[in-house]
């Protein structure tokens, strides 16, 4: 037994574990709280006038609002669970945010030391569990043995989270070393280190445009900053660019500027998919260029495109790693637009060969914004009629599933630079993400509205926050449920693979409206169109927290006529047609 006196100034590893985070500029932290991080809870309440914990009402909402943190701020999100079912329960924030190149921070309490490797209550291996790689779940796991060192390992996960392509780290806290006590002095605020574009590649990229007849640009990926869109934004006026977002980054790039192509995603617009296609240059800034931003490496064929493509990543590891690039350029978002906007055409943009190719391309995004209307209930007039009732930097999420398709389709977002961020998305597609999101963002950022639009089944996945939503704050926030009946996307699939053979995607669902008003929150029904504004009125002059729940047929995913048709194509093929 230890006899030595307490060191002057120490105090337990738990209150200097909230102590760093103060430190990194943390003043809110979402979690589910547990027997093996007590220490730490303790430590929130030392310090709760300068830092809150939001406790949760399950570990999987609780990682999707860090997850949402991290995109909002451009700093880790934070969250904490407890070991063994709280870790397996957040695997789902922590894989969205590895795939979303989002930075976040995951504190998992731990059994303690002399316990271990006895497969003690909850006890699980979270080095193997959560292994570091380009296909695993964090970029760094870690285990605090020592309180000494604990304030190291904080900084460490900081810059980790930050460096390079950003992305989640995973901590692992023995609940014997939160107990323990030290005098360890907290770390300097974490400030990411940056990678400039060097001039000669700036050179070449400069000949490249000079050269080329049908430039593209596809933005994506993490780590931008608002200086950063800013100068992407000018990059291409200067040069006259369309411009296309990656998947569910759609708000790098004002939708309403005349250089914006649309969304390169799930559901892209046929001609912009042939545009694609048909460039003699891609300009990829920050996207990985993974699945569903190259329509399943078709759009450009992997590994060796038959577009010359130039692809700028804040990443090393990530560059050539599917693609084989023409040129490759490592480069921090929060730069890489910075230097490209030095660049500027010889002649002017006036003498630029595309400029009917760029008129052409903003002309085929603003003819997808047609529709036919839908009787009873008219989703593309829902998501115009919420465009036209709120500000334009009010923040839309969604999880996954096809009734995002409305949104992404028909929501013009603005610019991060324009207000903020205004996307809240998985491009993991995980269900579920989009109303905890939505609850994190109202918590975090009160001021703004947040509109969380959801499916019948994406919303019963984390619905449970409404609880959280009320317990801290939540006022701006709105969730429209579109409820069909069934899993739309499977639905679809199976219509297409199986036509007229339903297994497995059909939905009991409760009254949506009822479940929400035993939250505490005003609530709605709507099956027609029209029902539909007077309720977002009623919800805006509220001012408090409301659930619209529409009601649709089962047979809609994105639309009757897109069911019809592959139904149709389903039908032509097993017939041999």
């Amino acid at each position: 037994m230890n006899s030595s006196p307490p060191r002057a100034g120490a105090r337990s590893a738990g209150h200097v574990l909230v102590e760093a985070l103060i430190e990194q500029g943390v003043d809110t932290a979402f979690g589910v709280p547990g027997e093996s991080f007590l220490a730490v809870l303790d430590g929130f309440h030392e310090h709760r006038d300068r830092i809150r914990f939001v406790a949760c009402r399950q570990e999987g909402g609780a990682a999707f609002m860090a997850e949402a943190q991290g995109k909002l701020t451009g700093r880790p999100g934070i969250c904490f669970v407890t070991r063994g079912p709280g870790a397996t329960n957040a695997s789902i924030g922590l894989h969205t945010a590895f795939q979303d190149s989002t930075p976040l921070v995951l504190f998992i309490g731990q059994v303690a030391s002399d316990q271990r490797d006895r497969e003690a209550f909850q006890e699980v291996d979270y080095r193997q569990m959560f292994g570091p790689g380009t296909l695993g779940m964090a970029k760094w796991v870690g285990e605090i043995q020592d309180a000494d060192r604990l304030p190291e390992y904080v900084a460490r996960a900081f810059h980790t989270a930050l460096q390079g392509r950003p992305g989640p780290v995973v901590l692992v806290l023995p609940e014997d070393m939160l107990t323990q006590l030290t005098d360890a002095p907290v770390l300097p605020r974490a400030k990411a280190a940056v990678a400039w574009p060097a001039p000669a590649d700036l050179v070449e990229l400069q000949a490249r445009l000079e050269a080329a007849q049908r430039p593209f640009v596809i933005a994506g990926g993490g780590g931008w900053t608002s200086e950063s869109t800013v100068a992407l934004q000018d990059f291409a006026q200067a040069w006259q660019l369309p411009v296309g977002c990656a998947f569910r980054f759609q708000d790098l790039f004002d939708n309403r500027d005349p250089l914006y192509a649309g969304d390169v995603g799930i559901g892209i617009n046929p001609a912009l998919a042939r545009r694609v296609a048909d460039a003699d240059l891609i300009l990829a800034i920050g996207p990985r260029l993974g699945e569903m931003t190259t329509g399943g490496y078709t759009l450009l064929k992997a590994p060796r495109p038959a577009q010359q493509l130039v692809h700028i990543h804040a990443g090393a590891e990530e560059l050539g790693r599917v693609y084989a690039a023409d040129q490759m350029i490592q480069a921090s978002m929060s730069t890489a637009a910075l230097a490209l906007q030095q660049l500027r055409p010889p002649g002017g943009a006036q003498e630029l060969p595309w400029l009917d190719w760029t008129r052409e391309a903003h002309a085929d995004y603003q003819r997808n914004q047609q529709a036919q209307p839908v009787a009873p209930m008219d989703m593309t007039e829902v998501i115009r009629t919420l465009d036209r009732l709120l500000p334009a930097e009010t923040i839309f999420t969604n999880g996954a599933g096809n009734y995002s398709g409305w949104l992404h389709r028909f929501h013009r977002y603005t610019a991060l630079h324009q207000g903020g961020r205004t996307q809240l998305a998985p491009t993991s597609g995980a269900m579920g993400y989009g109303f905890p999101a939505a609850v994190a963002a109202s918590v975090l950022q009160q001021d703004r509205w947040v509109v969380n639009i959801a499916g019948d089944g994406d919303f019963l996945m984390t619905g449970q926050e409404m609880a959280t939503a009320m317990a801290h704050g939540a006022r701006k926030l709105i969730c429209v449920v579109v409820d069909n009946g069934t899993y739309g996307t499977i639905r679809m699939h199976q219509e297409r693979e199986y036509p007229g053979r339903v297994s497995g995607s059909d939905l009991h669902n409760p009254d949506f409206a009822a479940m929400a008003r035993a939250f505490g929150w005003q609530a709605f029904s709507a099956e027609r169109t029209a029902d539909v504004e007077p309720a977002l009125r009623q919800a805006i002059a509220a001012q408090t927290p409301t659930l619209l729940h529409l009601k649709l047929p089962a047979d809609v995913s994105t639309s009757r006529a897109t069911l019809t048709t592959i139904r149709e194509a389903a039908r032509r093929r097993l017939a041999g047609g």
